[in-house]
């Protein structure tokens, strides 16, 4: 080990003392609830004929490009907007819903051969 060499045969200096422990910070009261937490809303488009991925663009113009997946067991809000029994697709990514084209021939119970 290496001695610390002071001048005139001085003591080595103490360390400098620790700063005082604080105790820990007190849990801060939660922010009081003025407004309840209202989810944001989801934009409902009309879906194209054939149309199986997602057309919609974020706000720097890129495409979404998500994979539209039948949506059977929606909540009630939003089958009220849309229609009891819709036949509802929901983008995977951005959670964009998509109604049925009114042109196009539901694929809820029909047979295809």
């Amino acid at each position: 080990m290496a001695e610390e060499i002071t001048p005139q045969g001085a003591p080595p200096a103490a360390p400098p003392p620790a700063p005082p422990a604080t105790p820990p910070a007190a849990a801060a009261p939660p922010a009081p609830a003025t407004a309840e937490a209202v989810p944001p809303e989801q934009k409902i488009k009309v879906r194209k004929p054939r149309q199986r991925s997602c057309d919609e663009k974020d706000a720097k113009g890129k495409l979404c490009a998500g994979h539209l997946k039948r949506w059977y067991d929606y909540p009630k809000e939003v089958a009220a907007r849309i229609g009891k029994d819709a036949e509802i697709y929901r983008c995977e990514f951005c959670k964009t819903l998509y109604k049925p084209d009114p042109k196009q021939m539901p694929h809820s119970f029909t047979l295809r051969y």
